[in-house]
Parts: structure tokens; sequence; C-alpha cells
């Protein structure tokens, strides 16, 4: 019942939504409970519904909150929304990790923290999706999540990786993914132009970058080439259209 009410997910007394929804809580625990606890009951099989489920949400939102948006850009903007980045820090922000079933060793590993917490937030998404056989349980608290997260996306792109973002637009539109090349300009440890990269794409080099190391010299390639990138589709899509 707690969680149900962090989700935004409103209860009556008796177990029911305020759609008049009665939950199954016994599909609620399997979505809670890893496959270190039950190699036979865990979430594993939700999480796969509950992947679908979830594109489809976002799928349908964004066709309403962007119907002038090209099918690239929709599809660039739905990747961040349905990432496991995105969907981690959703669970924290739920406190789901407090509702999960663990082993003691999947608990310790903190390396799979984030991939654990995604997978468990869509097991849920698959219960509810199960329950139903629609969205009617997932939009009322989902849908203000993706309209914050989308427009974040839309005023910064790039942020926090810009080669993320690059590789994002070009698999939406031709799925195939951009190539960097990088040359060293000088061995001096620190020197903010060290390295030097490109990013080709379709035998284009669409951005140059520098950087103190191989990464950031990437990083600096794949911003450049993002918008120079966005800037000709955008042109190409206009004269498509007149």
């Amino acid at each position: 019942m707690l969680l149900m009410g962090q989700l935004g997910l409103p209860m009556d007394p008796d177990g029911e939504t305020a759609l008049g929804v009665p939950l199954d809580w016994e599909l609620l625990d399997m979505a809670l409970t890893h496959a270190s606890v039950s190699a036979q009951v865990n979430y594993e099989r939700l999480e796969l519904l509950g992947d679908s489920a979830l594109r489809l949400a976002a799928t349908e939102y964004l066709m309403v909150l962007y119907p002038q948006a090209t099918v690239g850009e929709l599809s660039m903007v739905r990747s961040r929304l349905v990432s496991d980045t995105t969907l981690a820090t959703l669970a924290q922000a739920f406190n789901l990790r407090h509702y999960l079933r663990l082993s003691v060793a999947a608990a310790a590993d903190k390396t799979a923290t984030q991939s654990i917490l995604a997978d468990a937030l869509e097991a849920i998404l698959g219960a509810f999706y199960t329950m139903t056989e629609d969205l009617q349980l997932i939009r009322p608290w989902l849908t203000p999540h993706l309209h914050e997260l989308a427009l974040t996306v839309q005023a910064n792109p790039l942020k926090e990786n810009a080669k993320s973002a690059l590789q994002e637009l070009t698999q939406a539109r031709y799925q195939t993914r951009p190539e960097y090349q990088v040359v060293e300009l000088n061995q001096e440890p620190g020197c903010a132009t060290r390295f030097q990269a490109e990013a080709w794409f379709q035998g284009r080099c669409w951005g140059q970058g520098v950087g103190r190391s191989m990464k950031q010299a990437e990083q600096a390639a794949a911003e450049t080439a993002y918008y120079a990138l966005k800037a000709y589709l955008d042109g190409a899509a206009h004269q498509e259209l007149s």
C-alpha cells in the first residue's frame, strides 16, 4: 500500500485503486522479487512485458505531446525516457529499493543496482498491465513523469552524454551508429588539446573536437556533430514537406 502511494496511485482501504480496479498483490510481490531469491517466482517475465508496456505508454504520450515531430525525433526522445538510467532514477524517487526482495549477495552488488532498479520498475509496469490488459493502471502516475522527462530531453538532448545523443539520432533515422577517429596531437599530460577526434557518419565528418583524453575529444566531436546532423535532417524534412 505504501509503495502504491509513493507511485502516486490512489488507493482505498479495501485495496482497490481509485479507478475501482482491485490489485493482485501476489503479482506485485512477484514484481518485487529478484531471481537471486527465487529462480521460479521472480520478476523476469513481468519485466519483459513491462518493457513493452513502457514503450507503448511513452510512444502514445510523445505522439500527443509532439504532434509535428518526426519519427526519428520521437524515437530519440523515447529512447532516453525508457533507458535504464531514467528508470533507475524514477525507481529511486519511488524508494523502490526499500520494497525489493534481494539475496544478500545481490543487495551487496553495487554495480548491479541501477539495472536491478530499472528491471523491477519495468516488472511493476508488467504487473499493472497484466491486471487490466491495458495502460489504465499505468498512465495516471507515469504520464506526469514522462512529461517532465520529455521536456528535459528536448531542452537539452546532449545532457550527460553527447555520444549517446548522437547515436540515438543516427539509429532512430538510419539504424546505424556514428564512428570516431582519434589522433594524439601531443603527449603532454593534462593538455586540453592532447587528443583530437572526428565524428563520422555515412562517409562524412560531421564534427571535430579536442580534449585531455580520447573520451573528452570524442564527446566534443559528438556535440558538434549532433547539431550539424540535426540541422541537416531538419532541413531535409522541410524540403520533403515543401
